[in-house]
């Protein structure tokens, strides 16, 4: 069984069909239609959710941390414990709430498909901050389309409702909310069994390592992000999946003197503030990746599991020489991360083995870091071209090189032939065009619909000429880029 509030309505779930999804379980299962299907694919915000999740900051005080979410990505197994709102839980006592009213006077909606995904988008950016700036606004809503308004009432909406906020319903009842939140937490395994399907929600790693030695064929769901995508795109079914959302091991970053040790099941965007302090290249990327839905529910471990060869984070982590951590029942072994991709969606992974955690090193003041990504738009796009450069350089010479690409192979992969031209040689003009030539000796790349195999070549080699003249001109300095 899982427990978990629809608002404040305590639902207790255990023959519900483990692949149904949130924005499934809302309009059929609940009557609940004002959350939208536009693409089931995690890319239009149509079907916008927040989740509410108990959370104790540093200081030992417990509140509740909101979340906006693509409800179609989203399987009903992950609320275990947390509350969903839906934007029929906006309105109180007969009175829109604040963010409608909002959209409303702004006029931020014509033909109204797409408007319960920004009311919700922006009843989490209200929650999260008191005065959000424009670019947080961006961030917010970068997540939601619309083919009607041009964004700018829409805008204006965020600007009124989110730097005047005002308490509401949901403040109100925090307290209360909290106590039905701790009334509910899972003490013990959860389940969801309609017969021939079924997902187990381990709390433990141990628990999870049992599970998954029992059960070595199931489907390992984390933020579901690119997972849930076998229903809702490819129409399969997932007959077994083990939800690792609940390991609070796995949702940990610690911070030593020589590492980050960040556990798999940690979100996107939980991970930014500590990697972002340490790169700030690694920061800038995560602000580019896919949305700040996608961000608060898929995984770092999920990012690197999927073995995609245009996942962001793998290049910047493999020049990094950052290391994941597998776990099989009791035993655990330690493997950079650059070894665990073996082909096309073929990894080092053994059967039961999961990533436990991804170590990174901290940075040092002779790394010369430096991330871009190559995409058709700024916000909510999968690269054409990742690109991550770590040297170090001494004295004019080039001791260390690691070169790491996305998108240009069928694993994120190091430029092996462009490193072995740049390691102990002057860090010059001259030897960075030898080191853009040797990338074609390290990649063919292929042609799709991003990019054709011509591009992806040139701008790999570009992207190193860019990389040296910002090391040597920074103030023309830009990071994290996109090309369109």
């Amino acid at each position: 069984m899982i427990q978990f509030l629809l608002n404040q309505e305590l639902r207790s779930e255990h023959a519900l069909d483990p692949n149904l999804t949130v924005l499934n379980y809302l309009r059929e299962h609940v009557g609940k239609s004002g959350t939208k299907e536009g693409c089931a694919s995690g890319d239009c915000g149509a079907c916008t959710v927040v989740v509410g999740e108990l959370q104790t900051d540093d200081a030992g005080r417990e509140h509740i941390r909101y979340r906006s979410l693509n409800s179609c990505l989203t399987f009903v197994s992950s609320l275990h414990g947390k509350q969903l709102i839906s934007v029929e839980d906006l309105k109180h006592q007969g009175e829109l709430h604040s963010v409608q009213k909002a959209m409303v006077e702004c006029h931020g909606s014509q033909c109204g498909f797409c408007t319960p995904g920004f009311v919700m988008s922006l009843f989490a950016l209200q929650k999260n901050s008191d005065a959000p700036d424009q670019a947080k606004a961006h961030e917010a809503l970068a997540g939601n389309l619309c083919r009607c308004t041009g964004y700018r009432p829409i805008l204006a909406a965020a600007e009124q409702s989110c730097c005047g906020k005002q308490a509401d319903q949901f403040d109100a009842r925090e307290a209360e909310t909290i106590a039905r939140l701790k009334a509910i937490a899972p003490t013990d395994i959860g389940e969801l069994n309609s017969g021939d399907k079924r997902c187990l929600v381990p709390l433990t790693v141990a628990d999870l390592a049992d599970l998954y030695d029992a059960y070595p064929q199931a489907r390992l769901l984390a933020g579901g992000t690119d997972l849930a995508l076998e229903v809702t795109q490819f129409h399969r079914t997932l007959p077994v999946m083990i939800y690792v959302g609940n390991v609070a091991e796995m949702k940990r970053i610690d911070t030593f003197e020589d590492r980050i040790e960040i556990g798999a099941a940690t979100a996107l965007s939980d991970c930014y503030e500590a990697l972002n302090a340490e790169y700030p290249d690694f920061g800038e990327l995560l602000h580019r990746f896919a949305s700040l839905q996608i961000r608060n529910q898929g995984t770092l471990g999920g990012n690197i599991g999927n073995a995609s060869p245009i996942g962001d984070s793998p290049p910047l982590l493999i020049a990094l020489g950052a290391q994941v951590v597998l776990c099989k029942g009791e035993t655990r072994r330690t493997l950079n991360l650059e070894d665990y991709f073996i082909d096309y969606k073929v990894t080092a992974r053994q059967e039961s083995e999961f990533i436990e955690k991804i170590i990174v090193p901290r940075a040092s003041a002779e790394q010369l870091f430096r991330a871009y990504k190559v995409s058709k738009r700024l916000d909510d796009d999968i690269s054409a071209v990742c690109a991550a450069f770590n040297l170090r350089v001494e004295n004019g010479v080039i001791t260390d090189a690691r070169v790491a690409f996305g998108g240009m192979a069928a694993i994120p992969k190091r430029a092996a032939h462009c490193e072995a031209v740049l390691i102990g040689a002057p860090f010059n003009n001259t030897v960075i065009e030898r080191a853009c030539a040797a990338l074609a000796e390290d990649f063919t790349p292929l042609s799709d619909f991003r990019a054709s195999k011509e591009y992806r070549l040139l701008s790999a080699q570009n992207l190193l000429r860019k990389y040296f003249i910002e090391l040597q001109t920074p103030h023309i300095e830009t990071r994290v880029t996109a090309y369109v």
